[in-house]
């Protein structure tokens, strides 16, 4: 199966859209264009969004109409439009360049080349969270994450929680020790899945972050949550562990965990998939055109009940 951006973004009561593909997530592709750019959160420009309806005046050529498409982003240079549409515009509409045909709609946005936290449904700003220095947050129904410090968006990215039969847990949590790698115990007989940057937070359940692979942006796993390589070694270096008696928080997993002297980064688990089998819904259709769905978050992450019972011993200690 060939690799490709897949769509991040469903519209409701909208144009015909370009159909998306199947396959998987590229990786490697993906990484690249969410960590290209790292500016101050307050100069990351406001991105609007419209449709653009591919089509050739004269011809009914879909190449003829891309050209035409490439020639209007790059504002009269067909290779530099080209770049610049091939990255985001995959990315949301889940289709290649090279496969639009005439009539297909599209979602453009208004600026491209930024820091790609100009396009997340998270919001930049989460003033309840002002006083945690880091928080880490995953939406199940976007299927994505966010990595906030004190309040403010640091990254942002895709995810992909459990299917239908075996979700993910929502609630409040920690997390907790790490490894850098390991195989999955769900793995079945005569194969090893091996999950890499494993980030536990739900210890009880044995409930991960890790890298692997990635399709189309529906819930696929059985119960932890995968994200790309870049994401996935960015929060294991990011986030901080538990620290126990046991004398392993910063990283590994202890055999022996003893006592827990200080939890790791609070995990907010939210949302639910409304299809868990099909893809999440990032845009609602308008009269003026696509508009980005922002998530919204709890007024302080503390009102978000705890998911385990970890959770439950600590809130009753910080009482």
């Amino acid at each position: 199966m060939r690799s490709l951006f897949l769509s991040l973004l469903t519209l409701v009561a909208a144009p015909a859209m370009a159909q998306p593909e199947g396959g998987l997530y590229d990786q490697d592709e993906l990484g690249a264009m969410l960590y290209a750019h790292r500016d101050s959160l307050e100069l990351i420009p406001h991105v609007t969004f419209r449709y653009h309806v591919l089509r050739h005046d004269r011809l009914n050529n879909s190449v003829l109409g891309r050209m035409e498409m490439y020639r209007e982003v790059g504002t009269g240079d067909v290779r530099r439009g080209r770049e610049l549409l091939s990255g985001p515009v995959e990315f949301f509409n889940g289709i290649r360049l090279n496969n639009l045909s005439i009539g297909d709609t599209l979602i453009v946005p208004s600026h491209f080349n930024v820091d790609f936290r100009a396009y997340s449904p998270f919001p930049r700003y989460y003033p309840g969270a002002e006083e945690l220095d880091k928080l880490f947050i995953i939406h199940k129904g976007v299927q994505a994450w966010a990595g906030y410090e004190h309040g403010r968006l640091v990254r942002w990215g895709i995810v992909n929680t459990g299917a239908a039969g075996t979700r993910t847990p929502t609630g409040r949590f920690n997390f907790n020790w790490q490894e850098l790698s390991r195989i999955s115990t769900l793995s079945p007989p005569g194969e090893s899945w091996l999950m890499r940057w494993v980030f536990n937070f739900h210890n009880e359940r044995g409930i991960h972050i890790h890298q692997y692979s990635m399709p189309a942006g529906q819930p696929a796993s059985h119960g932890c949550v995968r994200m790309i390589t870049a994401d996935a070694r960015w929060v294991y270096d990011w986030a901080d562990a538990w620290q126990t008696t046991a004398g392993h928080g910063s990283r590994g997993h202890p055999t022996t965990q003893g006592r827990i002297l200080r939890q790791g980064t609070t995990v907010l688990v939210l949302g639910e998939n409304e299809e868990p089998t099909g893809m999440p819904r990032r845009f609602r259709h308008t009269e003026a055109g696509p508009e980005l769905l922002t998530v919204e978050l709890p007024g302080s992450p503390f009102d978000v009940p705890p998911g385990s019972p970890q959770q439950v011993a600590f809130d009753r200690a910080r009482r």
